[in-house]
C-alpha cells in the first residue's frame, strides 16, 4: 500500500499554507504540502518534515494526526502542525525539476470556512473535515499550543 502524507500547515497569522496547482486542461485546485513515504523515511513525522522542506523549504512542528483516508491502494494521513518559517524560493523537491508537471505556487489561506470555501481544496474529504474543525474552533487553538 501506498503512503502518503499532508500537512495542514497553520502559520502565526492563523492561515494556513496551501499549493495551487495549475496543470494544463484541468481546472486550478489547491493540496496541502506533502507526499509519499519513501523506504528510507525512518517515520510517517520523519516523511512529513522531508516533504516540507523539499515543497517549501520549511520547519513545521507536528502537533498531531489530524484524519487518515484509505482506499484499496493508497493511505493518505493528514497532520496538524505549525509553522513560522518557509522559503518558496529555496525549494528543492523532484516536482520542481521536473517538466511537464505544471505550476505549484504557494499560497496563504485564511483558516476559515470562507477561506477553504475560496479554493477547490483536494481532496474533498480533507476540506470537509477542515471545515468541520475549523466550525467547532479546535484548529486555530489547537495549532497555537
Amino acid at each position: 500500500m501506498i503512503e502518503r502524507v499532508r500537512a495542514i500547515l497553520v502559520t502565526a497569522d492563523d492561515t494556513m499554507l496551501v499549493i495551487r496547482r495549475t496543470r494544463p486542461g484541468i481546472p486550478e485546485y489547491w493540496v496541502l504540502p506533502g507526499g509519499g513515504v519513501e523506504p528510507g523515511d525512518e517515520s510517517r513525522e520523519a516523511a512529513l518534515h522531508r516533504e516540507i522542506h523539499e515543497e517549501i523549504a520549511g520547519k513545521a512542528d507536528i502537533i498531531r494526526l489530524l484524519h487518515t483516508m484509505e482506499s484499496d491502494d493508497e493511505r493518505q494521513l493528514f497532520y496538524l502542525a505549525r509553522i513560522a518559517t518557509w522559503s518558496f524560493e529555496d525549494r528543492t523537491g523532484p516536482e520542481f525539476s521536473v517538466g511537464g508537471r505544471g505550476e505549484y505556487a504557494l499560497e496563504e489561506v485564511p483558516l476559515t470556512v470562507e477561506g477553504l470555501d475560496g479554493i477547490d481544496l483536494k481532496p474533498e474529504e480533507i476540506a470537509h473535515v477542515l471545515r468541520r474543525a475549523i466550525s467547532a474552533g479546535s484548529l486555530g487553538a489547537e495549532a497555537s499550543l
